[in-house]
């Protein structure tokens, strides 16, 4: 069957007529958060909400935790997962936090938390997941009344390649080259504080892993084409190893002096990214003239393994770091 208004049929940003005149309605760029369910006695959370979507891709999720009885808006802080820009979900945390830990705390101290996915490396590159994350932070903003939050007051916390790029999302709040236009739009993606956690700060500077055979068995590594490097760095920008791909993907890259705070924490025996990432940042940072915080965990290791004593307070550390700069209801 031929349709003549092929065009207009496919297009979803507009409300077209088919052959006989019904109505085709506008593909919906994103969903509303719908109606919270209780989850605990301080959280009530909105599960599975779709933020954005794109043509060719799957939805883009997050799950939006709300401090039970908040008198006024909240403060709210994104927490962006780890994963080498190649695995992970954002209803997992690192295996040496407690499950729900993150979500569970900021509710705790009266600060909002979404938990949002984005695309991973094989599904896109860079900067495709630093685009979908300001989409999360313009969604939230889109529905900031209707959860009870104050747009003023974002935040944004990550660990590892989630601490890369709660980095960028505090460094190119200015950038609206750098904003994708996926998703709701008419909001700022800028945040006013950041927690990064072990994160990678240059990617001309990391070190190779040295044995990604064995740190990816073959039933993790199946769809993965055949000659494609499997170092995190070269996968985000698409394969390649060109250091101006690779530097352009790097927050030291995008350090101003109207950068967001930020609180660096990092352990002094990381052995998949090193601590002299952070060092790497904080000095373009303090170059810069942008407040930041160092906090070194000793004996730490990536996921801060070997400090597992040591996260009530490190956990504790980051959100206090938010309630000062952000502040509570």
């Amino acid at each position: 069957m031929t349709v003549d208004n092929a065009t207009d049929v496919m297009d979803p940003s507009r409300d077209v007529s088919r052959p006989g005149g019904r109505e085709v309605p506008t593909f919906p760029v994103f969903d509303a958060p719908g109606t919270p369910a209780h989850a605990s006695d301080v959280s009530s959370v909105h599960r599975e909400v779709t933020y954005a979507r794109a043509i060719g891709f799957r939805p883009l999720k997050m799950d939006i935790w709300l401090p039970r009885n908040a008198a006024g808006p909240t403060p709210l802080v994104l927490w962006v997962h780890g994963g080498a820009f190649q695995l992970g979900d954002r209803r997992e945390l690192p295996p040496t936090f407690a499950p729900g830990a993150v979500f569970r705390l900021l509710n705790e101290a009266g600060i909002a938390c979404a938990t949002a996915d984005y695309r991973h490396s094989l599904e896109a590159a860079f900067p495709a997941q630093l685009h979908d994350l300001k989409a999360a932070v313009r969604y939230l903003r889109e529905f900031a009344d209707e959860l009870n939050i104050d747009p003023e007051r974002f935040g944004a916390w990550g660990e590892s390649a989630g601490g890369h790029l709660v980095a960028l999302l505090g460094l190119t709040g200015n950038r609206g080259d750098l904003e994708g236009g996926l998703g709701a739009q008419g909001h700022p993606s800028s945040v006013s504080a950041v927690v990064d956690f072990y994160g990678v700060s240059s990617l001309v500077d990391i070190p190779p892993i040295n044995t990604p055979d064995g740190l990816f068995p073959p039933a993790l590594t199946a769809a993965v084409p055949p000659g494609r490097s499997l170092q995190p760095e070269n996968m985000l920008v698409g394969g390649s190893d060109d250091p101006e791909l690779l530097a352009a993907a790097s927050p030291v890259s995008h350090v101003t002096p109207d950068a967001a705070p930020f609180l660096l924490v990092h352990g002094d025996s990381d052995g998949l990214v090193p601590h002299s990432q952070t060092d790497l940042l904080a000095a373009a940072l303090a170059k810069a003239g942008v407040e930041h915080d160092v906090v070194t965990i000793m004996g730490g290791d990536h996921c801060f393994f070997g400090a597992e004593d040591q996260l009530d307070t490190i956990l504790a550390t980051a959100v206090d770091y938010f309630s000062r700069k952000l502040g509570t209801p």
